[in-house]
């Protein structure tokens, strides 16, 4: 067995699993969430669970977690058959689960983090921490996940990526033989995303388990030594690693060929519709942005987190003022000191934070869609029920909204669901922008890929529509051109002749790639210190 960390390695696993699941079933009233399931897992073994959300993942997570207890079937550990596991048994058993919301407290150090409620102590009758036993106990773990920082660092001070290998940790402080993963890199950039896989690849190499949940294909593609393919609550499919492909992956989620399903396009962009010239936003009062975007195309926009993408979306729609520079509208200069302007003049947001800033939970569907234009829907000041519900039914069947009625309350919605009541009350109110920040993120494949069709659908009847994403693989495949910004500032607008991850990435970190071609650069990326040299 291997001490290399690099993800893409093929490592030999053990042969003889140590867990085994057999004819797993598990209902609930009206719902079979798994029927007839059964895995394997052996020490060392990374195993990418993937399908769509509803597939039952959720149900074999609770119930190797001892959550919740199969209907039928055996769960055998180390030649132990087990009808069913407490949560005792699971820990018991080393089967630790690091969840995509972190578990962290930030005001404490990373130490006490990892042995929160299980710390050492000093004899004595006061019971103190041992904060050097403390200490002791997780250098090691630390030095095991591969993390640079030391048992003292602040919580609060580490980034996503950082906090997952603190989680990752207590895992290992539990004698963790298999470490459940889910989503683990969601909220993450690529540079962290790396980071992970490659402490993935050094769990492996000391022969812990790993299941790896994710709706990043790529990624499973990379890491896994065999893929669990989860469909309506059965068995779908397993890939083992010569087998593993994005295309055998999506077909076995979703039943069916996903290239055909989105087809392909030829984007026929018009005229210019939004335009930034030299727009400084709060977060860079110092760079500017030189940007435009066409009626009928898909821009993407790239760019490491911390670039300066949600910000310059918040920037064109208002909802942060515009330190300088100018923002045109059919060519017209324009003037937002609120996103109710840009609302009025047909810019539209979708936040990258949807329950947060886009939507309210608590609120059926037919009150969201109406809400940013109750005016339509009301007479003499009174809203029309009515009104809302017909607006909404409209969208419902238009954008495939799975709920049995428009008054089912919003957050009762999966992901996707969530996300298209989002678009359909911008939808109902004839956008000429809009501006999508990270609409996939947390959606499955399948309605990733009804939130493309959208998407392109727009484009075709005319809309600008500028996607924001940090998925590599979601802005080369649905962009009609990209732009990248670095700290900032756009580095370089790439045409489909020259997309490529690594050119991408070569942008993203403000180094434009070699021979390609200099019309695709942004003009301001070629002599940006003279024009901030400029600035007061």
């Amino acid at each position: 067995m291997t001490d290399s960390l690099a993800p893409d390695r093929v490592v030999t696993v053990h042969p003889t699993p140590f867990l085994e699941l057999a004819d797993i079933r598990k209902a609930y009233p009206g719902v079979v969430a798994l029927q007839g399931f059964s895995m394997t897992v052996a020490p060392g073994e990374v195993i990418g669970l993937v399908g769509e959300n509803g597939a039952g993942k959720s149900t074999l997570m609770k119930i190797l977690g001892g959550i919740v207890q199969p209907d039928h079937g055996t769960i055998t550990i180390d030649g132990e058959p087990h009808a069913g596991l407490t949560v005792e048994e699971s820990l018991r058993a080393g089967i630790a689960f690091v969840h995509q919301e972190l578990n962290l407290f930030d005001n404490l150090d990373v130490a006490a983090n990892i042995y929160i409620g299980r710390e050492p102590t000093r004899a004595g009758l006061l019971r103190l921490v041992d904060r050097l036993a403390l200490r002791a106990l997780v250098a090691p773990l630390l030095k095991r996940v591969g993390a640079g920082f030391s048992p003292d660092t602040p919580v609060a001070s580490l980034s996503l990526a950082q906090q997952q290998m603190v989680e990752i940790a207590k895992a290992l402080s539990l004698d963790a033989r298999l470490v459940i993963l889910d989503e683990p890199t969601s909220s993450l950039p690529i540079a962290e995303t790396d980071k992970l896989l490659a402490v993935i690849a050094g769990l492996k190499a000391q022969g812990i388990a790993v299941i790896f949940i994710s709706h990043r294909l790529h990624e499973i593609e990379r890491a896994a030594d065999r893929v669990i393919v989860l469909r309506d609550g059965t068995l779908a499919g397993t890939l083992d690693r010569s087998q593993n492909t994005h295309d055998r992956m999506v077909k076995l989620m979703i039943g069916r060929d996903l290239k055909a399903q989105i087809g392909t396009h030829q984007a026929r962009p018009g005229a210019v519709a939004l335009e930034a010239l030299g727009v400084r936003s709060p977060a860079y009062p110092h760079r500017q942005v030189n940007l435009q975007l066409r009626r009928g195309e898909i821009l993407g926009l790239a760019g490491l987190v911390g670039a300066g993408r949600t910000e310059l979306a918040r920037v064109l729609f208002g909802v942060d003022a515009r330190l300088g520079g100018e923002i045109r509208l059919d060519g017209k200069p324009i003037a937002l000191a609120s996103a109710a302007d840009a609302v009025e003049k047909g810019i539209f947001l979708v936040p990258e934070d949807r329950k947060a800033a886009g939507i309210l939970l608590d609120l059926p569907i037919a009150e969201n869609v109406s809400l940013p234009n109750l005016r339509a829907h009301s007479r003499y000041f009174l809203v029309s029920r009515r009104k809302e519900a017909v607006t909404a039914e409209t969208a419902r069947r238009n954008l495939g909204i799975k709920a049995p009625t428009v008054l089912a309350r919003t957050g009762s919605l999966s992901g996707g669901n969530q996300q298209k009541v989002v678009l359909a009350k911008w939808l109902a109110m004839n956008p000429k922008v809009i501006i999508l920040d990270e609409p996939t993120r947390g959606i499955d494949i399948g309605a990733k890929a009804e939130i493309y069709r959208l998407m392109r659908d727009l484009a075709e009847a005319g809309v600008a529509v500028l996607m924001i994403s940090s998925d590599m693989e979601e802005v080369i495949g649905v962009s009609d051109r990209i732009a990248v910004m670095h700290e900032g500032a756009i580095s370089g607008t790439l045409e489909k002749r020259d997309f490529s991850q690594e050119n991408v990435l070569l942008l993203a970190v403000g180094k434009p790639p070699a021979g390609m071609r200099q019309d695709g650069l942004d003009p301001l990326s070629k002599n940006l210190q003279k024009e901030e040299r400029r600035l007061p």
